[in-house]
């Protein structure tokens, strides 16, 4: 699972692979949590801290578009890009 962004103790991954989840989304890990969040915002499972979970909306909304692109590639076992983080 490629990581592609990290930002202020979080990591940010999306896998090659997910053919089988129609939602686009990515993974987030802060410490020993971790979630799935929709390129939209929406927590889909798993949990976060609510000030990283805060951060987490703020970058995808910063990067919908971005996103969105690397799924599509992932979805077509294409490479998928590196993100900014947030400042």
């Amino acid at each position: 699972m490629p990581r592609i962004s990290a930002f202020h103790g979080i990591l940010i991954y999306m896998y090659w692979n997910e053919g089988d989840h129609p939602i686009p989304h990515f993974h987030a890990h802060q410490a020993s949590l971790r979630a799935s969040v929709s390129v939209d915002g929406d927590l889909l499972a798993g949990t976060l801290e609510g000030r990283h979970l805060a951060l987490v909306r703020q970058w995808a909304a910063i990067h919908r578009e971005e996103l969105i692109a690397n799924w599509e590639a992932a979805r077509r076992s294409e490479p998928i890009l590196p993100i900014a983080p947030l400042p």
